[in-house]
């Protein structure tokens, strides 16, 4: 990789690392392996095309979207044309293929344009089009796959509620079976494309059963009957893209609309996660990489006391902490990237990435604002929107408590979940 102040990072050969990180200390690690990094030139290539892409049709607006509360969704089919929701999907399902390191360098450069815009792609094809593709029908994968990897309709993910954020499997949401169909009733809350997407994967009690074992996940068009959006407003970041409240009053499905067996929802809603705290962790990358470049720009040019004030020591501190975490961010990141395109084991590392890489991305907007001083705390430069942004990454997709019960969960045996 060049150095993490370069425009484009590039690569690196990584020597030493585990091939996958063991599952309890008992165990003896693998002998360390050349773990290697290069991008291949397609992934150069889509990165290449991103960045240009995003620093012409979506830099220059981020700060009117984020006052307005609303991103130009017309933007919308332009990144579905160019392949952001279609990265990892099949052709068969109108994706373009591609592995899960292009993904996260797609989720970098969204990150480091607008986080806003990147919830809208990594929700929709990472947290809704995913399991679609691991776990549903070929029915399911034609009506509802294939237009979201083409940009033409959008998903969202229904698992939060308003008493049930980090403990999921005790949802009160409900779905019982009336005939041949399933009628759904329940809350959900901070869903991102909330207001916008055309169908939404539900989670919901389907048995008696307490806990994860009774919960079924479901594709519900979001024109049912009972189901009723409202959106949040006066977030603190994120403001551009819609987040919403969701409400079902016995919103009928038929019993189609199933993803993959009853009781298998809470499976299914870990394994998206696993791979959306890659994504997370990607984005944050992004951030911390868009923190980075805006510094430099910024104190090469900025004079004090007769010169610039890259040349005071303490300035080149800053800079030097936010090189380092972009560079430990986006390593962790890309690590589980390869694991998951290696089919090997990957939520610790993926945990791991998205621990780091969120609260990494708060102490780099934090240290960003700093080396602008007041001009930091105004939105005439990006920074103070990087650190709004930044914030709600250390909570959603799992907390960054619950990433160190995963992480410890793992190398220790036991596990702190009730």
């Amino acid at each position: 990789m060049s150095e993490a102040g370069d425009n484009a990072p590039g690569t690196r050969h990584v020597v030493g690392w585990w091939a996958k990180p063991p599952d309890n200390p008992a165990t003896t690690p693998e002998d360390p392996i050349m773990v290697d990094f290069t991008l291949d030139d397609e992934q150069r290539a889509f990165r290449a095309m991103a960045r240009q892409f995003l620093d012409e049709q979506v830099v220059p607006h981020r700060r009117d979207w984020d006052r307005a509360e609303q991103v130009d969704t017309s933007l919308i089919p332009q990144l579905g044309e160019l392949g952001f929701f279609g990265l990892t999907v099949p052709e068969e399902y109108g994706g373009v293929g591609g592995d899960y390191v292009t993904y996260a360098l797609a989720m970098e450069e969204l990150g480091r344009a607008d986080s806003a815009v990147r919830g809208i792609v990594s929700v929709s094809s990472g947290l809704c089009g995913k399991p679609i593709l691991m776990f549903g029908t070929e029915e399911q994968k034609q009506e509802w796959l294939a237009p979201i990897a083409k940009g033409e309709k959008l998903g969202c993910f229904g698992l939060t509620e308003p008493d049930h954020g980090s403990d999921p499997a005790h949802m009160r949401a409900t779905a019982r079976r009336d005939g041949d169909d399933y009628l759904i009733s329940g809350q959900k809350i901070f869903i991102t494309n909330g207001t916008w997407a055309d169908v939404c994967l539900v989670f919901a009690r389907t048995g008696p059963e307490e806990g994860a074992k009774g919960v079924s996940a479901f594709l519900v068009p979001t024109d049912s009957e009972g189901f009723e959006r409202r959106e949040v407003k006066g977030k603190l970041g994120l403001r551009g893209q819609a987040t919403a409240e969701l409400f079902l009053d016995d919103v009928r499905v038929p019993s189609s609309a199933l993803l993959g067996e009853e009781g298998q929802g809470f499976k299914i809603a870990m394994a998206t996660l696993d791979k959306g705290r890659m994504a997370i962790a990607a984005s944050c990358t992004g951030i911390i990489q868009g923190c980075l470049e805006a510094v430099n720009g910024y104190v090469t040019e900025r004079k004090q006391f007769g010169r610039a004030i890259a040349s005071y020591q303490l300035v080149q501190e800053i800079v030097a902490e936010i090189s380092v975490e972009a560079d430990a961010a986006r390593l962790l990141t890309w690590r589980a990237a390869s694991l998951i395109d290696a089919g090997e084991p990957f939520g610790t590392a993926a945990s791991k990435a998205k621990y780091y890489a969120s609260e990494a991305a708060v102490r780099a907007a934090n240290q960003a604002i700093q080396a602008f001083g007041g001009y930091g705390f105004i939105d005439e430069y990006p920074v103070e929107k990087y650190m709004r942004d930044a914030r709600v990454m250390t909570l959603y997709e799992g907390t960054s408590q619950i990433q160190k019960l995963l992480i410890g969960r793992a190398e220790t045996g036991v596990s702190a979940f009730v």
